[in-house]
């Protein structure tokens, strides 16, 4: 522990589990304060119970895609803490569908996660931020199918795009408030979700990475610990591809 977030309030949406768990667990090792927030209620409560950081945790479950309940949230945790000083947009949804056969539900569900509410916890957050002497961080995870495509992916990577050009132009606006904001593109990660996949059909991207294996979630958490720490005070408006070498 180096403690690289010492006194750091941090909200990781979509915490509950899987990528954003790993985060919000490696950040508390690191010496922040975590707000652990998932739209299914108590999801988090069990394993914070049982861990030794468990002081370091604050769960705190609302929707990110309502406007007014963002607000409402992102005050409260202001007015409790004093200071927001990272935000990791980690909170989304995935449907994989091929052309001619995009649901029209599931690509509004989509976008409204990973586009929608990226935006309304970015801008909400930021407000706060921009109260604090030395800014903040704000981390957006975006995913390498964002940059490169792939087939059966469309609407996926449609919103994994968006959630990059947001992070770019957010950086140019949010500079001069010492917000620093870039994104993290992952590659394939092991995750529960992976363990329902069909590996067969995955294997020729298996085969592309390089370093090969597929990226665990601490891989992505260390990727996020760079960005949101103070050693990365002078970067903003990049995409850190956190892929093991992958050829595509």
């Amino acid at each position: 522990m180096a403690d690289l977030l010492k006194d750091k309030v941090c909200i990781i949406t979509g915490s509950a589990r899987g990528i954003g768990k790993e985060i919000a667990i490696l950040f508390a090792e690191e010496g922040a304060t975590v707000i652990v927030n998932d739209a299914s209620v108590g999801e988090a409560d069990r394993w914070i119970e049982a861990s030794p950081l468990k002081d370091s945790f604050d769960a705190v479950y609302f929707d990110i895609t309502d406007p007014e309940v963002v607000r409402k949230n992102v005050m409260s945790i202001k007015k409790k803490y004093g200071h927001i000083d990272v935000l990791v947009n980690n909170a989304g949804t995935e449907f994989n569908e091929l052309i001619g056969m995009i649901s029209r539900e599931n690509m509004e569900k989509m976008f409204r996660v990973n586009v929608y509410g990226t935006i309304e916890m970015l801008q909400t957050v930021s407000r706060v931020m921009s109260r604090n002497s030395n800014g903040g961080s704000i981390i957006n995870i975006s995913s390498m199918v964002g940059l490169r495509g792939n087939a059966g992916q469309l609407v996926y990577s449609a919103t994994k795009g968006a959630v990059i050009a947001l992070t770019k132009s957010a950086a140019k606006e949010l500079a001069p408030k010492k917000i620093r904001v870039n994104s993290i593109a992952p590659g394939l990660t092991q995750t529960a979700m992976m363990q329902q996949a069909d590996i067969e059909k995955l294997q020729g991207r298996i085969n592309n990475i390089c370093m090969g294996r597929l990226a665990q979630p601490r891989d992505i958490a260390g990727g996020c610990l760079l960005l949101a720490c103070d050693y990365s005070a002078y970067i903003s408006g990049q995409i850190l591809p956190v892929d093991g070498c992958t050829i595509m």
